[in-house]
């Protein structure tokens, strides 16, 4: 059982790390490029620096940035030491991990749209309105450092960047990256095995409050949130709970809780939680009712959570190639690339700070050349001008990479019958786990489809999504069945009731295969 759970903290603690690999990295850079090229005094105008407009300009940068709550802590880090007031970064902070383009686009298509900007309007409010009163409580929260030096034109202002990178990767940051890891990971050793899908249901009165007592420890990217809440939507569980999920899961962890305990002490970082949590289940238990879908019949459980739990019941045997395994199945090509590039990053930061504890490398960047006068060609573009096209950039990168995270119909059709052959060859031979993952996959790129239409035709008609929708709800429906087939075949006293569940799969599988002929001519032949 402890090699269970010893094996169940470092799966946890991995995939945790290898989804928040690439939004690390972003981070790292961002405060980079506010560090060396952008500098304080336009970082603290572009946040509206102590107006009364700070927050509002806080959470609309944050909503634009493609970071998480952890690639966020390097940013912070570099918004403290430029003066920033304390309310200004904490709602920067917690609006960053939120939203992003590609994470919006996708929940548009998890429930109704509104829902989604409903809850991009409290979110709004959540970070406005606590900042708002604790700057007021705590009216001299700044610290300053001094600026660095500037660095001269050419290619050491790229360096720099990438130093500045380094040493948060291999410093501070490091420190409160890896608790937020660890507070996840402990997570999936404490929580039984399948322990919150009933938590959350819609006729719990306390869902919300459960998902608050989770959702700190929680570490969830802004994809996984809104993946989750669309799986909430989808099991009418309380939108209540799922608000709570968006903003303290995917806007907290634990390792940004000790970074405000750290720069703000307990005192003010005890006022911050308590006015959140008095805003956040206000909200929550607001927006209950009002966005709870009455047209979908409510399940008696969800999986949405299962990977904050234990993922093995009870002792597992080989559980150390079970473990690998799983890895190598659920991490995505693009996670791994970023992990090898973010720990070359930490290993180059460490070596900067052990063996150059005295900043050598920074005295040479900014050491000034003597160079000839430049010629009429020469164009020197000024580093904040050359920061704010990188933000833009980034911003525009993370815009442009929807069209590639959402292919057009005819190549995520194609996805979409490589997944259905996975999935329903799966179930009609019993193989429970293999076909819940592909049914998990074949489920996301029928949502991909809506976006990637979407983003093509600025439309999508209730009658494609209803097609869209069907398909889900039967390879839902799939899922359950096969389950239940893998809960019931070890009982002997089950073999008529096995006998029924075979030939609902099969009638299930009959069903998924008509909806996808239909769906592919509708989103093909009648657009």
């Amino acid at each position: 059982m402890t090699e269970t759970l010893i094996w169940s903290f470092l799966l946890r603690f991995l995939q945790a790390l290898f989804s928040a690999a690439p939004f690390i990295l972003a981070g790292l850079i961002i405060a980079g490029v506010f560090r060396r090229l952008i500098g304080r005094d336009l970082t603290v105008r572009l946040f509206g620096g102590k107006s009364n407009r700070s927050l509002m300009q806080a959470w609309g940068i944050g909503m634009l940035l493609p970071i998480c709550s952890l690639g966020v802590i390097p940013v912070i880090r570099e918004l403290r030491r430029m003066g920033l007031k304390g309310g200004t970064i904490l709602a920067f902070a917690m609006s960053a991990p939120l939203f992003n383009p590609l994470s919006v686009l996708y929940g548009l298509t998890l429930s109704e749209p509104w829902a989604i900007i409903t809850f991009a309007f409290c979110s709004l409010l959540v970070v406005t309105g606590v900042g708002f009163f604790w700057d007021r409580i705590f009216p001299d929260s700044e610290a300053t450092e001094p600026p660095p030096s500037e660095v001269g034109f050419g290619l050491k202002r790229m360096l720099s960047i990438g130093v500045a990178a380094g040493r948060e990767a291999g410093g501070v940051s490091a420190v409160f990256i890896l608790i937020g890891l660890v507070g996840v990971a402990m997570l999936g050793v404490i929580i039984p095995a399948g322990g919150l899908q009933h938590a959350m249901n819609g006729d719990n009165p306390f869902a919300p409050i459960t998902m608050s007592g989770v959702a700190v420890p929680v570490y969830a990217t802004p994809m996984l949130a809104m993946s989750q809440l669309g799986m909430m939507f989808q099991h009418a569980n309380s939108p209540g709970a799922a608000f709570v999920l968006l903003v303290l899961g995917a806007g907290m962890n634990l390792g940004l809780a000790a970074w405000m305990w750290r720069q703000y002490g307990l005192k003010k970082c005890a006022v911050w939680f308590a006015l959140l949590m008095f805003v956040v289940l206000g909200l929550a238990y607001g927006v209950d009712r009002p966005l709870y879908p009455h047209e979908i019949d409510p399940a008696d459980h969800t999986h949405a959570f299962d990977i904050y739990c234990r993922p093995f019941h009870g002792t597992v045997p080989n559980v150390s190639q079970v473990v690998i395994e799983k890895l190598e199945r659920d991490t995505q090509p693009y996670e791994l690339y970023a992990c090898i590039v973010l720990g070359v990053v930490v290993l180059f930061g460490l070596a900067l700070n052990l063996f150059d504890r005295n900043h050598r490398v920074e005295e040479w960047l900014e050491k000034q050349p003597e160079v000839a006068e430049p010629s009429r060609f020469d164009v020197i573009v000024p580093a904040p001008v050359l920061g704010g096209l990188s933000l833009v950039g980034l911003i525009l990168a993370s815009v442009l990479g929807c069209y590639a995270y959402y292919p057009p119909p005819a190549e995520v059709l194609e996805e979409m019958n490589i997944a259905k052959a996975e999935a329903l060859g799966a179930a009609l031979v019993g193989d429970e786990v293999h076909s819940k993952y592909w049914i998990e996959i074949y489920q996301d790129w029928s949502r991909k489809l809506e976006v990637g239409v979407y983003l093509r035709d600025w439309k999508v008609s209730d009658y494609h999504r209803i097609k869209s929708r069907i398909l889900r709800e039967q390879l839902e429906l799939l899922k359950h069945a096969v389950e239940h087939h893998e809960e019931d075949k070890h009982d002997e006293h089950e073999e008529i009731a096995e006998h029924d569940q075979d030939a609902e799969i099969r009638e299930l599988v009959s069903k998924v295969n008509t909806s996808q002929v239909r769906l592919k001519s509708a989103y093909l032949d009648e657009r």
